[in-house]
């Protein structure tokens, strides 16, 4: 189902003079040429003049086994954080413009507003609009010069995307995928529990917070229906907590997780092990039960997937979708927009995006351009009882599986249609990420050795 990535062959270094603005010399030569901010000026600007080779003709020839593209991500507005202590979610403060870039002559009828919204949309295509010539052609690609005001030269052209500088789930799942240890017929997955630093996007302050093996969410664990699994935490914070298998029918109740009820809390420093057999499968979630307001919000939660043993649904690419609302304000997988990771597809494909909702409010994702096929909810297939719809509320701790057929290529926003959680005076922000579509496979993974290198 997932299609493997292909690696870049390797390319000489560009020389300095060649270009002072290139992007990082280890990029692959001729995309990094086409990437830099004076080539997109010179090929580009206001009227979409020819530009220096293609994503095509850059495409990888060997392919790397084992990476799946998944989950795309972003950034939101700074959050009010709670008191020490207090189990209280943050509230998001009030959008605030960006002043990365403002030009000197705004446009007429236009405001900072304006510009700032502009901005935060160059931050997160970065230094990746110039490639995009040849995915969408000429004519396109002059359009997107114009709306992007590439004739002002503005500072992100020489910048990877916003979603680039951040740790994304989608890659560290495909680049390093939590492995289990096999012990007889069991597999073993082995967790910590941390007090980490989140980057929200790649401009604000890490903020404190919670996750497993060091990030947010934590590292997707993957097993098959039927399969015996032993997960081991161990608690490197300084206070109590539990691991509950959110969706999971436990034959054994007191593997379910919750102090008090099921089990002691797990103490600083000490491990605990959970072990269960994977009754039911499907989009399932793993999360503290204890002080979990306030331990979940700040990002103790990850993807539990069980994959079905009979009649699987086929897809090509696949997208994990964690929503959360506590920490950093509006996040998709622990980022706000622009620093949320786009989901990738190439006309023809089918994608599938996993929806959790682990915040303490509902959400409608809605998705601009396509229908979504709903396929399960909470892991239970709908068969014939799915549905088409292009707005999905998800409600706090729900999971649905969205199926999408792309069958055009373009650049499609994808966010929360709680208008408060994405856009304000100053532009998007939060829940907001896109669906880039483009012609042909080849392509997506040209994009993604781009952003890896």
């Amino acid at each position: 189902m997932s299609s493997p990535i292909a690696s870049p062959s390797p390319q000489p270094d560009l020389a300095p003079e060649d270009d002072p603005a290139v992007p990082d010399s280890s990029w692959p030569a001729t995309l990094a040429s086409a990437l830099s901010r004076r080539g997109f000026l010179r090929a580009a600007a206001i009227t979409g003049g020819g530009l220096v080779g293609t994503l095509a003709a850059c495409a990888p020839a060997t392919p790397t086994p084992g990476w799946t593209l998944g989950p795309l991500a972003g950034s939101s507005p700074s959050p009010t954080p709670p008191p020490a202590g207090s189990s209280v979610p943050a509230s998001p403060a009030p959008s605030v413009p960006i002043a990365s870039a403002l030009p000197s002559n705004i446009p007429a009828g236009w405001t900072e507003n304006d510009t700032a919204a502009r901005t935060v949309v160059r931050r997160y295509l970065g230094n990746l609009p110039p490639a995009l010539k040849g995915i969408f052609g000429e004519a396109a690609f002059s359009k997107l010069a114009t709306i992007l005001g590439a004739a002002d030269n503005y500072p992100e052209l020489s910048l990877k995307p916003a979603f680039a500088q951040v740790p994304q789930l989608g890659l560290s799942d495909a680049l390093a995928p939590l492995t289990p240890e096999v012990d007889g017929v069991v597999k073993v997955f082995r967790l910590t529990i941390d007090e980490i630093e989140q980057s929200i996007d790649e401009i604000k302050p890490p903020m404190a917070a919670l996750g497993y093996n060091g990030q947010t969410p934590g590292p997707s664990i993957r097993v098959n229906q039927g399969d015996r699994v032993r997960a081991i935490f161990t608690n490197n914070l300084k206070e109590t907590t539990s691991v509950h298998f959110h969706g999971v029918e436990f034959d054994d109740f007191f593997q379910d997780g919750v102090p008090f009820v099921t089990q002691l809390p797990i103490v600083p420093g000490e491990s605990y092990t959970y072990e269960f057999t994977a009754r039911n499968p499907g989009s399932l979630m793993y999360h503290s039960h204890h002080n979990a307001t306030d331990q979940v919000g700040r990002g103790l939660l990850g993807a539990f997937i069980v994959q079905p043993a009979d009649n699987p649904v086929a897809y090509d690419r696949e997208y994990i979708w964690v929503s959360n609302d506590v920490l950093g304000g509006f996040t998709i997988n622990a980022h706000g927009f622009p620093a949320t990771l786009p989901i990738l597809a190439a006309v023809g494909e089918k994608v599938l995006v996993r929806f959790m909702n682990e915040g303490v409010m509902m959400h409608p994702f809605h998705s601009h351009g396509f229908t979504m096929r709903i396929v399960a909810r909470d892991g239970h297939p709908l068969g014939s009882a799915a549905y088409d719809c292009d707005t999905l509320g998800v409600n706090p701790g729900e999971r649905f599986d969205a199926l999408i057929t792309v069958d055009r290529p373009g650049v499609w926003a994808f966010h929360c249609h709680i208008l408060p959680h994405v856009e304000g005076a100053g532009g998007m922000f939060g829940m907001v990420t896109t669906l880039i579509v483009v012609p042909e496979k080849a392509q997506v993974d040209a994009i993604v050795n781009l952003l890896l290198a």
